[in-house]
């Protein structure tokens, strides 16, 4: 019998932060702005792993507001099919590109990035409508 074929479980971190949510630039493919986040780690629970990878791409410490919503269609990420549990954080600390994040910036719903990656456009759509 085959191994079944699960998808990954990932993480994000809407990130409010001086007045705005932080997206940080891809370092590697798929290129483009992104919500800051990540796969979770055998043995992680999600409000750890979304506080990690917070840390670790933005530089900020990610107090963790609420869980926002999950976001599992099948083709969201091009690699492979993932579940991502986003979730709503303040951010504490000087902001600093890290890891496998070339550039982080401040952004608002009237001057997002053009390319943004993944489903994070969708995503930032529903939060700054309040449909979550």
């Amino acid at each position: 019998m085959a191994a079944p074929r699960n998808p990954f479980l990932t993480v994000d971190s809407i990130i409010e932060y001086r007045g705005g949510i932080i997206l940080v630039k891809r370092r590697n493919p798929p290129y483009g702005w992104a919500i800051p986040g990540g796969f979770v780690d055998y043995g992680e629970s999600l409000e750890e792993a979304a506080a990690r990878e917070a840390k670790e791409e933005t530089g900020l410490t990610a107090e963790l507001v609420r869980q926002f919503h999950a976001y599992s269609e099948p083709d969201r990420d091009p690699r492979s099919h993932t579940v991502s549990v986003v979730f709503i954080a303040r951010g504490k600390g000087e902001l600093q590109a890290a890891d496998d994040a070339v550039d982080a910036g401040v952004f608002t719903k009237d001057n997002l990035p053009g390319e943004i990656a993944f489903d994070h456009r969708a995503i930032l759509e529903d939060y700054f409508s309040g449909r979550y």
